[in-house]
């Protein structure tokens, strides 16, 4: 009886880590912009100023050249008046293009920015590091 009281206990271990593994890949994946590249300012007369973004969104997502990826910020503040309960606000700040689409993730440009004055307030006007981003879809 000991023997397979020990068995039954390595058979629940390895189901539990097994469901554990599966589990955590089925979970949803944030997709958000994770690196931006800009070119160095020269100082010269009318010069454009180019950004990439780099998303961890891909072709395994269906993200390919030329697909618009919707772009928004997740505000987060304490309300103190209950119970300093946290509130996110998912708040839209712009669209980005798809220039080159690897399986896992992409490289985008700036397509629209929202109307910073009819929009709420953010410390930074501009896409950046951590923002979150989505299939734009017609």
């Amino acid at each position: 009886m000991g023997e397979r009281m020990k068995i039954s206990c390595k058979v629940k271990v390895l189901m539990l880590m097994t469901s554990c593994f599966i589990s955590t890949q089925l979970m949803a994946r944030d997709h958000l912009i994770y690196s931006v590249a800009e070119d160095i300012p020269m100082g010269n007369e009318n010069e454009v100023q180019r950004r990439n973004y780099y998303v961890n969104m891909g072709q395994n997502q269906g993200v390919t050249k030329g697909v618009v990826l919707e772009v928004y910020r997740v505000i987060s503040k304490s309300n103190p008046y209950d119970n300093k309960r946290r509130v996110n606000y998912k708040v839209p700040i712009g669209q980005l293009e798809v220039l080159h689409s690897e399986n896992e993730s992409a490289i985008a440009s700036i397509k629209m920015k929202h109307d910073t004055i009819n929009d709420p307030l953010f410390e930074i006007n501009n896409f950046m590091i951590g923002d979150h981003v989505s299939v734009h879809i017609k």
